[in-house]
């Protein structure tokens, strides 16, 4: 193999990054302390979670509804075609993660995602098939899942993510089309070459559908979706860039990126672009270069419209122009095809196993302290799965930061935001996004999310001694240390002591 310094430099610096950031994993057997936290899900963001609570001493226990074959969460799930559409330089869920190439395959993921599960020794941590049915406590405050045969834990980690079963409606007539019919995760070993293919939906779904087509060679490829989105380049330097936008909405300058990616990106198609009414940052947008490609090419089809039914050779289908809104007028036609790829995405699994109070409005999710912690019980950690739409990366630095911001909490009484905190910074947050055309916490950008981050350790001077650890997993010694103080102080003031 030929000698690719860009590469050679990349892994250096994950070298490097893995020696400064990694939490030294715990020797076998070992007796950890407490905070004890439970883990629900053991996707990434679930044992990435746990790799960060057992590498700075703390005990966890992961519980997964699936088998062995589910660690990994949605990446044990989708086709092998799968992979990342953002550089994996904004995938980095560890800071052990070592990719070789910029935008690593499912199976590579998967890969490091076990690789971490087994470098941390939570195989004997891990209980698989225990679905989670219930959260509550018990008379001391601390947490029970399920019974009180699973023990008892100090803090909760809710990590079932956002995609779970695929969703795969019914559409009239489905049952008279004589092709195939496959949902977008369900494509390893089905053939396209050489046919032609239909994929029903324009969102995240549609690039895995793509993948599978240009994988296959297929004859032609039609993308039938109800509105436009933005689709933006898989370019590291401009996905980063739009993600620092630290205001996490639409602003006076927003129409800056928006025409430099119509004028450079889409180019000829700037019929594909969508109207000026639809902002950039008020949806998720897709990260693909190749769908515009494979239109240029004449591989592939964006269409824009409604789909009315199935007919033996196709879906009858009926054509909108740019900004007629859905359902409104149009040309109808049959777009004829021998696959349909079913990209309708996936259900929402549920967070109903939390306690009752938790869904309270108007402080049900998203509206949470940092989108993560429910007002009522800041040991609660829901990570990465009440978010909604976004520009950035769910699979990136964030993960430990928030884990590390929960056993601050547990660790040290003095950094525990209280209720009426809490809510009031809720509000703050919705008072200062009131104009955003999207709910204050249905859309957000990394950049905001690290100015949220920076707000919370400094607005309390407590947690400065915790800024190192919260932001880097360096240093615990020294706020322990601190806290031990704290408490002996505390004790004898009669004020309670826990954990430490």
């Amino acid at each position: 193999m030929d000698f690719q310094p860009i590469l050679w430099v990349y892994q250096l610096i994950q070298w490097v990054l893995d020696q400064l950031l990694s939490p030294v994993p715990p020797p076998p057997n070992a007796n950890l302390s407490r905070p004890r936290i439970a883990i629900i899900g053991a996707g990434l963001t679930g044992v990435s979670s746990a790799s960060h609570c057992v590498g700075h001493g703390f005990d966890v226990v992961i519980f997964e509804a699936g088998g062995r074959d589910n660690l990994g969460g949605i990446w044990s799930r989708v086709n092998n075609t799968s992979g990342l559409q953002i550089h994996s330089l904004m995938y980095r869920f560890h800071p052990s993660v070592r990719w070789n190439r910029g935008y690593p395959d499912r199976k590579q993921i998967v890969s490091q995602i076990t690789q971490i599960w087994q470098r941390y020794g939570l195989e004997e941590r891990t209980k698989f098939n225990t679905r989670v049915n219930s959260v509550t406590r018990d008379g001391q405050g601390r947490w029970i899942i399920n019974d009180p045969s699973n023990g008892t834990f100090d803090g909760v980690i809710a990590a079932v993510g956002t995609c779970g079963d695929p969703k795969m409606p019914h559409i009239t007539g489905q049952e008279k089309f004589k092709g195939e019919i496959y949902h977008s995760s369900e494509l390893d070993g089905k053939h396209a070459q050489g046919k032609k293919v239909l994929v029903v939906g324009g969102g995240a779904s549609a690039v895995e559908a793509l993948e599978f087509v240009v994988h296959e060679d297929a004859k032609e490829t039609a993308i039938l979706a109800r509105s436009e989105k933005w689709i933006i380049p898989r370019n590291p330097f401009v996905d980063v860039l739009l993600s620092l936008n630290v205001f996490g909405e639409e602003t006076m300058s927003s129409w800056i990126p928006e025409a430099l990616l119509r004028r450079f990106f889409y180019r000829d198609l700037y019929d594909l672009s969508p109207t000026t009414d639809k902002g950039l940052f008020t949806d998720t947008p897709m990260v693909n270069t190749d769908v515009l490609d494979q239109i240029r090419a004449g591989k592939a089809k964006w269409l824009r419209g409604d789909i009315k039914e199935f007919e033996e050779n196709g879906i009858k289908f009926n054509h909108r122009s740019r900004g007629v809104p859905k359902g409104g007028p149009g040309r109808e036609s049959i777009v004829e095809g021998d696959i349909v790829i079913m990209a309708t995405g996936y259900q929402r699994p549920s967070l109903s196993f939390l306690p009752d109070e938790v869904f309270d409005e108007p402080y049900a999710p998203p509206n949470w302290y940092l989108q993560t912690f429910p007002p009522e019980h800041m040991s609660i950690c829901a990570n990465n799965c009440t978010y909604v739409n976004a520009i950035g990366t769910v699979g990136n630095y964030h993960i430990g930061i928030y884990t590390r911001f929960l056993l601050m909490f547990l660790a040290d009484p003095l950094t525990r935001p209280q209720e009426p905190l809490m809510k009031a910074w809720i509000d703050l947050t919705r008072w200062m996004k009131s104009k955003s055309p999207t709910g204050a916490f249905d859309f957000f950008t990394y950049g905001e999310l690290l100015w949220w981050f920076f707000f919370v350790i400094a607005i309390n001077p407590f947690r400065w001694k915790w800024a190192l650890f919260v932001f880097f997993g360096i240093g615990t010694a020294l706020p322990l240390g601190i806290v031990k103080q704290e408490n002996k102080l505390r004790n004898g003031l009669g004020m309670k002591k826990r954990y430490v």
